[in-house]
């Protein structure tokens, strides 16, 4: 079984989706729509625009969104998902790419997203850091023991969790985290504590948006971040969206339920090949590849 996979943040990088543009009249025009709908041109700092331009969150939200999505409808017949899943931000990629949610609405939502993150970033300092080297459950007593707000937010493999909150918090558990012998226990360079109770303002509004959203049933199950189950019913995708972002994101707990359920050949639809990397730490057997490009498409 095919198991489709789309990134989330930190995957973008300049000139990202020019290939698409230049070769395929379908990318050309789904990218100028997206201009007029979030009413700049994001293609332009996509394709020319430097890391920085990239880094700045109502950009890179859609500008993955957008490489994800556009790349997976080039793909033409051969895109054929028996599952899918998608990182954080990429969970709404891979509900276009299954047809819950159509493309207009998805950009519109990924924008909303992406500006009111970063309005809650602005309310209160606050961080992630990568804990490397540490069983999660000891990750988990540690947060839960730090004084402030500082909890798991990315399980991403065995041995590799992110830890999000208050700037305090945060810098207090990894010294705890180190002393207990992670390997590792590295703030991140992020503006904000995503997947954690900091983020309940933006959950807010963004609820209000989903709420207003039409999704269709998909035409295969998604593998939601909150639960790391096959979900299909149109109510619950919503439902698990909403929980997203105050919720962790359940990547190596998706991964294995997926192969539990099947899948043979993970394909990372997208800019990098992040999920790639830990798709194989997680189980080292499965096969993956990256979703390539038809041209005349």
């Amino acid at each position: 079984m095919n198991a489709y996979i789309f990134p989330g943040q930190g995957a973008q990088f300049s000139g990202m989706g020019l290939d698409l543009y230049e070769n395929s009249p379908l990318a050309q025009e789904l990218f100028e729509q997206a201009n007029e709908i979030l009413g700049f041109s994001i293609t332009d700092i996509m394709f020319e625009g430097s890391a920085e331009d990239l880094k700045e969150t109502k950009v890179t939200q859609p500008a993955i969104f957008l490489h994800s999505v556009i790349l997976a409808k080039t793909l033409g017949e051969s895109f054929k998902p028996d599952m899918v899943a998608g990182h954080s931000l990429g969970e709404f990629s891979a509900l276009v790419a299954n047809g819950s949610l159509n493309f207009e609405d998805g950009l519109k939502l990924v924008s909303q997203r992406a500006l009111a993150m970063q309005k809650a970033c602005e309310l209160q300092p606050s961080t992630m850091a990568a804990v490397l080297g540490l069983d999660d459950d000891i990750v988990e007593n540690i947060c839960a023991s730090t004084e402030g707000v500082v909890v798991a937010a990315n399980y991403n493999c065995p041995g590799q969790l992110v830890i999000s909150g208050e700037v305090e918090a945060i810098n207090k558990a990894c010294e705890t985290l180190k002393a207990e012998g992670a390997r590792r226990a590295l703030v991140l360079p992020v503006g904000g504590a995503f997947h954690s109770p900091l983020m309940e303002p933006a959950r807010e509004e963004l609820a209000a948006a989903i709420e207003n959203t039409t999704f269709s049933k998909p035409n295969c199950p998604i593998y939601q971040n909150v639960t790391a189950s096959a979900v299909t019913d149109a109510s619950a995708i919503k439902a698990n969206l909403i929980s997203q972002l105050t919720a962790p994101v359940r990547w190596t707990q998706s991964v294995q339920q997926m192969i539990t359920d099947g899948a043979t050949l993970f394909t990372e639809v997208g800019p990098g090949k992040v999920l790639q990397g830990l798709v194989k730490k997680i189980n080292r057997d499965a096969q993956t590849e990256s979703a390539t490009f038809e041209a005349n498409s």
